[in-house]
């Protein structure tokens, strides 16, 4: 392994930019290779068999084309349906996954009432129902599938965004700081990091927002120095957005100019596609 090789990410579309976005921020030398898989989106909304048979599939791709030295799998679906197949699968390769943020939301919370805006793949699965039950007592999680969402962000579809926006948030009941009240707002798709500023609108600006961008970022950077990847300026600090050295080289199963436009809106980069076979 050679600190040249890239590391790879990979999401249903474009939703998993949020996430790349801090990994670069984290590992600013680093050089990347982002798939979306917008050709067979939205994931929330398929079946396992289906979701395991595509994470698989970029998984192979990227190691036999890219030579990726690691992967972060940056869809909370393709996390809770096949991380644990995908690392069975590849053992020598670091794979780092993502799920809603309900641990650190509960160490938030002070009305001990949390939100949480998921896809309905994400909420049904066995994975966040063993997180579900380990923060049992903590505080209660108001879970609301938002079928659709991540859809309209991918197609940046405003006035569907909108209206899906206004009416998940009223399906959580009332947000706010007082007793009874959801304080705060877990963001479990990496998509919705896309929609925080029309989210908080409707909540109000006491209310917390949580994604899970920094924290994988951060987990990232101690997995592979613990085990030992070799990092391009593995000592390099943290730096503002923007500020990565690193190349990036983009991946489609869709239309390659939709995560051009999706990169130069949430990146401030203009760089080619290339477009999966």
């Amino acid at each position: 392994m050679q600190a040249s090789q890239p590391i790879g990410v990979f999401d249903s579309g474009v939703g998993g930019l949020s996430i790349l976005r801090a990994l670069r921020a984290e590992l600013p030398q680093e050089h990347f290779v982002y798939f979306a898989d917008s050709g067979h989106a939205p994931y929330g909304e398929r079946d396992t068999a289906q979701v395991l048979a595509r994470a698989r599939a970029i998984t192979t791709e990227l190691l036999e084309r890219h030579d990726i030295k690691a992967l972060v799998i940056a869809c909370n679906t393709a996390t809770a349906v096949a991380i644990h197949l995908i690392r069975a699968e590849h053992p020598g390769l670091p794979i780092i996954g993502v799920e809603p943020a309900l641990k650190p939301a509960a160490a938030l919370t002070r009305t001990r009432r949390v939100g949480v805006m998921a896809t309905r793949g994400t909420l049904a699965s066995a994975k966040f129902a063993a997180l579900l039950d380990s923060l049992c007592g903590l505080a209660t999680f108001i879970l609301q599938p938002c079928d659709g969402l991540a859809d309209a962000i991918e197609r940046q579809d405003t006035p569907k965004i909108i209206a899906l926006c206004d009416h998940y948030t009223l399906g959580m009941g009332q947000f706010g700081s007082k007793e009874g009240q959801v304080d705060t707002l877990v963001l479990g798709c990496t998509h919705y990091p896309f929609a925080a500023d029309l989210l908080q609108a409707r909540v109000g600006p006491s209310v917390r927002l949580v994604d899970t961008g920094e924290p994988v970022a951060r987990h990232t950077r101690q997995l592979l120095l613990t085990r030992h990847v070799p990092l391009r300026g593995a000592t390099a600090p943290p730096v503002t957005e923007g500020g990565a050295t690193g190349h990036l080289t983009l991946v489609s199963s869709g239309p390659p100019e939709a995560l051009r436009e999706a990169v130069r809106r949430w990146l401030d980069l203009d760089l080619p596609v290339r477009q999966s076979d």
